[in-house]
C-alpha cells in the first residue's frame, strides 16, 4: 500500500496514525535523527563509564592527578562528541520536519485546488487559512523531537539495562519494574489533556475565522457603527480561548510533576539500595558509582518524553481537521479524457438533477441548449438552481443524474482542467491578488505580453482608467482590489475575460452592486465580448436580460419558461412577475 494514502482497508485513519503515516516524507533524515541520538545514548555510558573510572581512581585507590589523564582526555573527548552529535540530531530532525511540513502543505494545497469553489463556498476561509499555516506548523515539534525522541526512549533504556544488570541486577530489576509506570501516567493524563488540546485546536480555528471575517467586513462595521460591538465580541471569544488553553497547561503541569515524581523516586530508591550494600561492603564503589550515574540517565529520556508527549497532543489536534480536508473525496477523473472541442461549441443539459448533502434538490431535471455563439440568460428568484448550473459546467460539480454535452460528449469524461482552458469565468465579486493590475490581468494567460494586456484592457473599458493609476499598468493593487472601485474590479476581470479568449464565457451577475455609469460601461464590455463567442450569464438586470439571445427562467430547479424578453413578458409567467415586481425597469428578481 502507499504510505501516503489517507485510508487503511477502506476505513479513514486515526489522526495518531495518519501523523506515523506521513514519517516518510522526512526522507531518511528522521532515521538518522535516531541514530545519532542513539550513538549519543552509547556515548552517554561510555562517559559515565569514564567518571566513575576517574572518581574511583581518585578518591578510593588515591591515585595522583598524573595518573588520571589517560582516562581524562577521552572523558573531555566524550563531552564534546556529545555535544557534536545532540546539535547534528537536533538540525537533522527540524530539516526533516520542514520537508513533510512542505510536502503536506502543498498536498493539501493541491487537494483544496482540486475540491474546487464548491468547496471552498462552503468553508470558512478564516479557518483553511489557519489550518494551512499554524495547523501544519504545529505538527513540526511531533516530526521534529516527539517521533525521534520516542525511538530513543524505547532504545537507550534498553542499552543502560544491558550494562547494569551484569554489574547490578537488584538495581538494573528496579529500573526495570519502575520505569513502566512513567509512560502509564503520562498517558492516562494525556488522554485528558489530548481531549481538551483538541477542543482548545478548534476553538482557535472558528477564532480564527470569525476574526478574519471581522477584518474583511470592517469597512462594513464601521458604516453601521457596529465596530465597538463587535470588537466585544472578539474580546470574549479570546477570554473563552484563554480559559481553555489554561485549561490545557494545567492538565500538562499535573503530567510534568507525575513524571517528575516517579522518576525522583526511583531514582531515590536505586542510590538507597547501593548506598546500603556499600556500606556493608557487598559492592565495588566502581560498579556502584557507575549504576548510580546510569540512573538518572535511564529515567531522563522517560521525563523527557513527558514533555515531547504535548508536541503529539497538538500535532493530533491539527491532524483531525487535516484529515477532514483531505478525506473529502475530489470530482473524479475519467480513465480515457476525451478533448474538449477548440472552436465555438453547443452545450446542452439533458434532465440534469443534482441535489446537495442532507437531500435538498437544487436541481430536477433541467434542460436546455446553447447553441455556438448564444448569448443565455439564466434568471430566477434566489434557491432555483442558477449557481449550481454554473458550478456543474464550471466541472465543480458531478450531476447526480443527467448529462451536460458539450457538442457530443459528455462533459463528465473530459479532463477538467482541459474544459476549463475553454471557459472565461468571470463571477459577481471577482477577486484580485496584491501584486500589479497587470499581473492581475495576466492571471488568465500569465504569458501574455504587454500589447496583449492592453488590448484586452482597451476592451474591457479598463485601459482609460489604469493609465490614470499612479504607475499604469504596474500600480500595485491591495489584496482584494483595494484601491479601487467595484466598477474597475470588474473591467479588470472584463479585461481577464478577453484576454484568454476562450470560446465559452461565463459571468455571474456581471453588474451587480455597480453605479450607473460603471454599468454602462461593462454592459458594453459584455457586447463586445460577445461577438464570435458563447455566454452563458446570471443576470438579475434587465438591462443584461435584453441583450440576451435568449432567456431561461428557473424555479425549483426546473426550467419552466425559454425565449426572448419581449415573448416571455407578453407570456405573463414567472419571468412576468418578476420584471413587475420591480417596476419593470430595474431587477428581475424577488
Amino acid at each position: 500500500m502507499d504510505d501516503s494514502s489517507d485510508t487503511l482497508n477502506g476505513a479513514p485513519l486515526t489522526p495518531g496514525r495518519w501523523l506515523s503515516r506521513q514519517r516518510h516524507l522526512g526522507g531518511t533524515a528522521l532515521n538518522l535523527s535516531v541514530g545519532l541520538g542513539l550513538a549519543g545514548g552509547f556515548l552517554l555510558i561510555w562517559q559515565a563509564w569514564l567518571l566513575a573510572r576517574v572518581i574511583n581512581a581518585a578518591v578510593v585507590e588515591g591515585t595522583p592527578l598524573d595518573g588520571l589523564w589517560h582516562w581524562l582526555w577521552p572523558l573531555l573527548g566524550v563531552f564534546a562528541l556529545r555535544a557534536v552529535l545532540a546539535w547534528w540530531s537536533e538540525q537533522v530532525a527540524f530539516r526533516a520536519a520542514a520537508q513533510v511540513k512542505l510536502a503536506l502543505r502543498q498536498r493539501l494545497y493541491r487537494h483544496v485546488q482540486a475540491l474546487g469553489p464548491a468547496f471552498l463556498h462552503g468553508e470558512r476561509s478564516g479557518e483553511l487559512s489557519s489550518l494551512l499555516v499554524d495547523g501544519v506548523e504545529k505538527l513540526e515539534a511531533y516530526y521534529a523531537r516527539f517521533l525521534p525522541h520516542m525511538a530513543i526512549t524505547a532504545l537507550v533504556p534498553l542499552a543502560i539495562l544491558a550494562f547494569v544488570f551484569p554489574l547490578d541486577w537488584v538495581s538494573g530489576l528496579v529500573m526495570l519494574l519502575t520505569a513502566p509506570l512513567i509512560p502509564l501516567f503520562m498517558i492516562l493524563i494525556g488522554k485528558g489533556a489530548e481531549r481538551l488540546n483538541q477542543k482548545q485546536w478548534r476553538q482557535l480555528a472558528r477564532m480564527s475565522a470569525h476574526f478574519l471575517d471581522v477584518i474583511q467586513g470592517l469597512t462594513t462595521l464601521k458604516l453601521f457603527n457596529a465596530s465597538r460591538r463587535e470588537a466585544q465580541v472578539i474580546a470574549a471569544v479570546s477570554d473563552v480561548h484563554r480559559k481553555s488553553t489554561m485549561a490545557v497547561l494545567r492538565v500538562a503541569f499535573l503530567s510534568s510533576l507525575v513524571l517528575e515524581f516517579f522518576s525522583t523516586v526511583s531514582i531515590a530508591v536505586v542510590a538507597v539500595l547501593i548506598g546500603f550494600r556499600l556500606l556493608f561492603g557487598e559492592m565495588a564503589f566502581f560498579h556502584g558509582f557507575f549504576v548510580l550515574l546510569l540512573a538518572p540517565e535511564f529515567y531522563l529520556p522517560l521525563r523527557q518524553m513527558g514533555a515531547h508527549y504535548h508536541a503529539r497532543m497538538d500535532a493530533i489536534a491539527s491532524a483531525e481537521r487535516l484529515v477532514e480536508v483531505l478525506e473529502t473525496p475530489v470530482p473524479a477523473t475519467p480513465a480515457e479524457p476525451a478533448p474538449p472541442p477548440a472552436g465555438p461549441f453547443a452545450i446542452t443539459f439533458d434532465k440534469v438533477a443534482f441535489d446537495y448533502p442532507g437531500g435538498r434538490r437544487a436541481l430536477a431535471e433541467a434542460s436546455f441548449r446553447i447553441a455556438p455563439g448564444e448569448t443565455v440568460a439564466l434568471v430566477g428568484p434566489s434557491g432555483a438552481g442558477k449557481s449550481t448550473l454554473l458550478n456543474l459546467l464550471l466541472g465543480f460539480l458531478q450531476p447526480g443524474a443527467g448529462q451536460i454535452r458539450i457538442e457530443t460528449t459528455d462533459l463528465a469524461r473530459m479532463e477538467r482542467d482541459a474544459w476549463l482552458r475553454q471557459v472565461a469565468w468571470v463571477p459577481q465579486r471577482p477577486r484580485l491578488f496584491h501584486g500589479s493590475v497587470r499581473d492581475n490581468i495576466r492571471l488568465a494567460r500569465p504569458d501574455a505580453d504587454h500589447a496583449a494586456v492592453e488590448q484586452a484592457s482597451r476592451l474591457a473599458h479598463a485601459h482609460e482608467f489604469i493609465t490614470r493609476l499612479p504607475q499604469g499598468y504596474d500600480t500595485p493593487v491591495g489584496e482584494g482590489g483595494q484601491g479601487l472601485s467595484g466598477g474597475q474590479v470588474q473591467r479588470i476581470a472584463l479585461a481577464r475575460a478577453f484576454l484568454k479568449e476562450a470560446p465559452l464565457v461565463v459571468l455571474d451577475e456581471p453588474t451587480a452592486s455597480l453605479d450607473a455609469q460603471s454599468e454602462v460601461l461593462v454592459q458594453a464590455a459584455l457586447a463586445r465580448l460577445a461577438e464570435g463567442r458563447s455566454l452563458l450569464v446570471v443576470a438579475h438586470r434587465l438591462a443584461t436580460v435584453r441583450q440576451a439571445d435568449r432567456i431561461v427562467v428557473l424555479d425549483q430547479g426546473r426550467v419552466v419558461e425559454q425565449g426572448k424578453h419581449a415573448a416571455l413578458l407578453a407570456a405573463g409567467g414567472l419571468y412576468a412577475r418578476l420584471a413587475a415586481a420591480y417596476g419593470g425597469d430595474e431587477e428581475v428578481r424577488p
